[in-house]
């Protein structure tokens, strides 16, 4: 196991800060490794109930939209008996390959809370002792914003992109048979992609603790920051307006509170300046 490193952070030499880091990748690692392994033990509950779920017309999502489109009295996809598509291997290690790797995403994602607080464990000996404490609750917030997007990608976007994806046919001639690789890429991008997106306000509080943004610029530029995100729901959903605008609400939405957390932040800043200014004063 590593050592414990008695040095201060203004004492350490660039080669004892790689040999810090390499050991928080390390623990990193290992958590993510030790969760794979167990996602891979229950590789049947995690494909048949989870990955495969929103292939289901049973899924949850397919039934909330269902009913809404029975009580608007509209035709709706959602209200179908089954999917027409199958998902096939085509490949000798097709299956088993795909079990691994979506072992090792599930363990990353499960212990996204641990690789975070062993991230946190190498910049905070870095911070003030004022920034310190009030980002104790950096880890909570990052973690349930992260897990915030999962859920959003897994019950929105991933039975949206599905559905869309899985009936859409440019000939009844043509048959859809989809890769199993390719399946599990579509939800998989979904949850990743949301779980990333939904990290914005986390992103922009340290952009703006390290002076890259401000509120202004926020504002300034917001209409292009919303072009890019309806791109970006482009990416992540079926070409449909009514997809890329379920997932760009929240993400707009996310924008907006980046853009207070941001002034909050500068607040702060400037108080914290003032009573340094202060301080220096009182001793002259």
């Amino acid at each position: 196991m590593a050592k414990e490193n008695t040095k201060s952070p203004d004492e350490m030499s660039f080669l004892d800060h790689l040999e810090e880091l390499r050991w928080h990748l390390i623990r990193s690692v290992l958590a993510v490794i030790i969760l794979a392994t167990v996602a891979f033990v229950m590789s049947g509950f995690i494909f048949d109930t989870v990955i495969f779920g929103p292939s289901k017309m049973d899924f949850p999502t397919y039934r909330l939209f269902c009913e809404i489109a029975t009580y608007l009295d509209f035709d709706s996809a959602f209200c179908a008996d089954k999917l027409p598509f199958t998902i096939q291997s085509r490949t000798m290690g097709g299956q088993f390959s795909a079990d691994i790797w979506t072992a090792i995403w599930v363990g990353f994602i499960v212990g996204f809370p641990y690789v975070l607080y062993e991230l946190w464990k190498f910049i905070s000996p870095g911070l003030h002792p004022n920034e310190r404490r009030h980002s104790k609750g950096f880890i909570f917030i990052a973690s349930f914003l992260f897990f915030m997007g999962v859920l959003f990608g897994y019950y929105v976007v991933a039975p949206l992109s599905i559905n869309f994806l899985g009936t859409y046919q440019v000939s009844e001639i043509v048959l859809n048979e989809f890769d199993l690789d390719s399946y599990i890429s579509t939800v998989r991008t979904a949850v990743i992609a949301c779980g990333v997106l939904f990290e914005l306000p986390i992103i922009i509080y340290f952009l703006t603790k390290v002076g890259v943004v401000t509120p202004e610029i926020l504002k300034k530029y917001r209409k292009i920051a919303l072009v890019v995100v309806l791109i970006l729901s482009a990416v992540i959903t079926p070409p449909d307006v009514t997809s890329q605008i379920i997932v760009a609400v929240p993400v707009i939405f996310l924008y907006q509170v980046s853009i207070y957390i941001s002034k909050v932040v500068l607040k702060k800043e400037a108080k914290r300046e003032k009573k340094a200014r202060e301080k220096g004063l009182k001793k002259t």
